[in-house]
């Protein structure tokens, strides 16, 4: 009876030993699911949500520089953009003009029969700046006092063609009687200094128009130049503050640069620089179109190209900037008004350079140029050039 109770409590323990083990490994598996997932204490959430933000906030910095970054660049672009329009439309302009002045060499082989000549067939000059000096039979003595302040002489003016790519020339044509005494003394004056443009043009006051026009087809076709510009004898210029104002609109299309104006259409036949044909420009009192003043003023290579192209059928008004204002009012120019083209003399003049703003042009409103020009040019010259180094230092 005993051993009997003895076996079934050694069962009982065994069933309670297998019961417990079963309860703690439960308990265990709840503990361990109870700890994994215990909630965050406060200050590690705080310290969560901080970093969080840091984080945030460093991102939106990123960002927010990446879209500066950005803008900058296209900023950049655009602007780079826009320069390259500018210059393919200048690269575009000057191949048409090219082309239609091919074209137009070709009409007159068509035409004529016969060969251009030979200085026609050479290869063009490349310059920067052609500059034609608007003068006549009688102003040897401007002549000599251009050639005495601003124009270099001799192997100087060889040089600044050279080294600088600034053409200047006298320009003038031949008198009505071939082989005069006045075409003579012109022969013996370029012998002696080799600065002048022969053109094929009848000399005389009431045709500056058409010689302003066979002025530009003669440079266009011997100079190959971004600029030609055309100046009066009786006038003081700084060549280097010129090629330096005419550089900033290297590369722009179809510029017209000088110091514009629009002065009255003159009915009065009585009065100097009436104008014959005041009807074309409405009723009586009218002004003209800006256009830039006769006493200097500077054309792009595309502008001249045309002037050359269409010379034939280019009207002339008369007065001869207001025909060169003309021949742009139906075309895409660019008008620049250039206000250091007219400055006054001394004082005027002197004072602008004494403040570092250096004239290009100086002349007398009242006498259209240096009043008693061949007197005082010398004047001018010591109170308002630039000085002789000037325009071998200026950068273009």
């Amino acid at each position: 009876m005993k051993g009997r109770n003895s076996i079934s409590d050694k069962k009982v323990s065994v069933r309670w030993i297998f019961v417990i083990c079963i309860f703690f490994f439960g308990f265990g598996m709840l503990f361990t699911d109870w700890f994994r997932e215990a909630p965050e204490s406060d200050s590690q959430i705080i310290s969560r949500r901080r970093k969080e933000q840091e984080l945030q906030i460093v991102s939106e910095d990123c960002a927010t520089e990446r879209r500066h970054g950005q803008d900058n660049d296209i900023m950049g672009e655009m602007s780079k953009t826009h320069e390259a329009i500018q210059s393919l439309d200048k690269t575009i302009s000057t191949l048409q003009m090219e082309l239609a002045a091919k074209r137009s060499s070709q009409e007159l082989l068509g035409l004529h029969g016969s060969p251009l000549s030979s200085a026609a067939d050479k290869k063009k000059k490349k310059a920067f700046v052609v500059i034609g000096i608007n003068t006549a039979f009688s102003s040897r003595k401007r002549r000599d006092s251009v050639r005495e302040t601003w124009m270099p002489q001799g192997e100087k003016l060889q040089e600044l063609e050279l080294k600088k790519g600034i053409v200047v020339r006298f320009m003038i044509g031949h008198s009505a009687t071939s082989n005069s005494i006045l075409d003579k003394a012109i022969d013996s004056e370029e012998a002696q200094h080799h600065d002048f443009l022969r053109l094929d043009h009848v000399e005389g006051y009431h045709e500056l128009s058409a010689k302003t026009k066979t002025f530009f087809s003669a440079a266009v076709a011997i100079w190959d130049a971004d600029f030609y510009v055309k100046v009066d004898d009786d006038i003081h210029v700084n060549l280097g503050m010129l090629a330096t104002t005419l550089f900033r609109h290297r590369s722009k299309p179809r510029t017209y640069i000088g110091c514009m104006k629009s002065g009255p259409v003159l009915s009065d036949k009585n009065v100097k620089y009436h104008e014959p044909e005041y009807w074309k420009f409405g009723e009586a009192g009218n002004k003209y179109f800006r256009h830039a003043t006769g006493q200097i003023y500077a054309i792009s290579k595309d502008l001249a190209t045309y002037i050359s192209i269409n010379q034939p059928i280019l009207h002339k008004y008369a007065n001869e900037d207001v025909t060169l204002g003309s021949w742009f009012i139906g075309l895409e120019v660019e008008h620049i008004d250039e206000r250091n083209m007219c400055c006054g003399t001394p004082p005027d003049c002197e004072w602008k350079s004494q403040a570092g703003n250096v004239c290009i042009a100086t002349f007398d409103w009242r006498c259209s140029g240096i009043c008693k020009s061949a007197e005082r040019i010398k004047y001018v010259h010591a109170k308002c050039g630039e000085g002789d180094d000037a325009v071998w230092n200026a950068f273009f």
